[in-house]
């Protein structure tokens, strides 16, 4: 039986298990996919207004200088509660949480290629967008270190909201050819952190994400990057995720204690056949619900106005 099977079975028993209220975050162990051989990450610094957005044609490699020179830094204006890392008062274990997941991909990037992530989950919900900005935000307070998080939920964008920064420019208009992958990157004062939100709302996301541009986007970037993390939408009720994890090097899983059932989970393992799927991010476990492997038994944050801290991950 597959291991996200067995991880989400968990979480369908634990949501009758437990009430639905009964969430703290909790650290989790990891235990992570086979290795493989190591692609080493570029450092990436701040960047200012854009000069053009005009679409690029040229087959010529991105230099950073050229991103510093045209990607847009606006002020982003994030909602003080949208990360655990916002407010350290709300959840000192969640964002602990995080470092184990940051150190853990590291520790698999030593031995494989690994760059770009990709975070869905069977359905909405399950706290996927949650999970993308506060591992992007555990990555980018390490010195020197830089990530690009892109927003693909092309039907339901919210990453933006995540950081406080306008949803157009994006991903969308970018697919369109309105413009060039510079022009779609903003980054807020924290040089570290760039984002491409969803861009403007379109009627065809499926044809967008697979109609080649993504794959010259990524390829373009990567090489400026330390980390991509992707945020897609859900994998079982639209092609989207899988359209999105062709051109990713792997992705991690998410899925929220108590709430998917086991055999939605079923249905997204025949959808995640063949992928290079890292972990299995179990949000919003229970003390109570939570039965196996070592933890901390904290109680200071069982009030936590953020219900979707990351709990356990497993493949």
């Amino acid at each position: 039986m597959s291991r996200i099977h067995e991880a989400i079975q968990k979480a369908a028993q634990e949501r009758s298990a437990a009430p639905a209220t009964d969430f703290a975050p909790l650290p989790f162990d990891v235990e992570l996919a086979p290795e493989r051989k190591s692609v080493a990450p570029a450092s990436v610094i701040g960047c200012v207004t854009p000069v053009s957005t005009s679409a690029s044609t040229s087959a010529e490699p991105l230099e950073f200088d050229d991103l510093q020179r045209r990607c847009t830094r606006p002020r982003w204006r994030p909602e003080p509660n949208s990360t655990i890392f916002s407010n350290p008062a709300l959840s000192t274990i969640g964002a602990e949480q995080f470092r184990t997941l940051r150190s853990r991909l590291y520790q698999l990037r030593s031995s494989q290629p690994l760059r770009t992530i990709l975070v869905t989950s069977a359905v909405a919900g399950e706290g996927k967008t949650f999970v993308v900005a506060n591992l992007a935000e555990a990555i980018g307070r390490q010195r020197d270190r830089r990530v690009l998080i892109i927003d693909a939920d092309l039907r339901a964008s919210r990453l933006h909201l995540m950081v406080g920064a306008s949803a157009a420019p994006g991903l969308s208009d970018y697919l369109r050819g309105d413009i060039d992958e510079v022009a779609a990157i903003q980054s807020g004062q924290d040089s570290s952190l760039y984002l491409i939100p969803g861009g403007t709302k379109i009627a065809n996301p499926s044809e967008l994400l697979s109609n080649g541009r993504l794959k010259k986007l990524l390829d373009r970037v990567a090489p400026l990057f330390d980390w991509i993390i992707i945020d897609s939408p859900p994998c079982l009720p639209v092609a989207d995720a899988n359209v999105v994890s062709n051109f990713c090097d792997a992705l991690l899983f998410v899925v929220k204690a108590g709430s998917t059932p086991a055999e939605i989970a079923q249905r997204a393992r025949h959808e995640l056949e063949g992928r290079n799927v890292l972990g299995v991010v179990l949000n919003s476990v229970s003390e109570k619900g939570l039965a196996y492997g070592s933890y901390y038994n904290y109680r200071d944050h069982a009030h936590d106005p953020l219900k979707e801290s990351t709990n356990r991950i497993l493949d």
